[in-house]
């Protein structure tokens, strides 16, 4: 491995290593998690929607809380502040966190479909499988944490 790649990588873990920024990320999913449990719930419960649509609907309402938080507070040093650049962010924060959503609604769909799990606990199971997806995505992409 050369050097420069090797210095590369390096940099990219002692951004994701942050201990303080992982510890905001994960208050914020926190946050983001408890909007997207009670907007399932609202969704299945009282509007009766069906419950991969629903998910798709507390999931974006809880991206979109999560990105202000996390842009005002986890990341608040990283990035122009323009509304152009904050634009180009929450697009691309939604673009990185499709993955992270892709791997929590297959975990929940195949919980609830294949093991007949409660779609709430397996809401929970989902989101914290993505979050690991979601942080690296986020950190490395979205708000590009390893540049000085």
């Amino acid at each position: 491995m050369s050097d420069s790649l090797g210095e590369a990588i390096r940099t990219r873990l002692r951004a994701l290593l942050s201990t303080a920024r992982f510890s905001q990320f994960a208050g914020v999913g926190i946050v983001g998690a408890t909007v997207d449990i009670i907007g399932l719930a609202l969704l299945v419960d009282v509007f009766e929607l069906w419950y991969l649509g629903a998910k798709t609907i507390s999931w974006e309402l809880s991206i979109v809380v999560i990105f202000a938080i996390n842009e005002h507070w986890t990341f608040a040093t990283y990035g122009d502040m323009t509304p152009r650049a904050l634009v180009r962010r929450f697009l691309r924060s939604n673009a990185v966190r499709f993955a992270g959503f892709l791997v929590t609604l297959t975990v929940y769909g195949v919980l609830v479909d294949r093991f007949g799990v409660w779609y709430l606990a397996a809401n929970v199971v989902g989101i914290v499988v993505g979050f690991f997806v979601n942080y690296t995505c986020e950190s490395l992409y979205t708000w590009k944490v390893h540049h000085d």
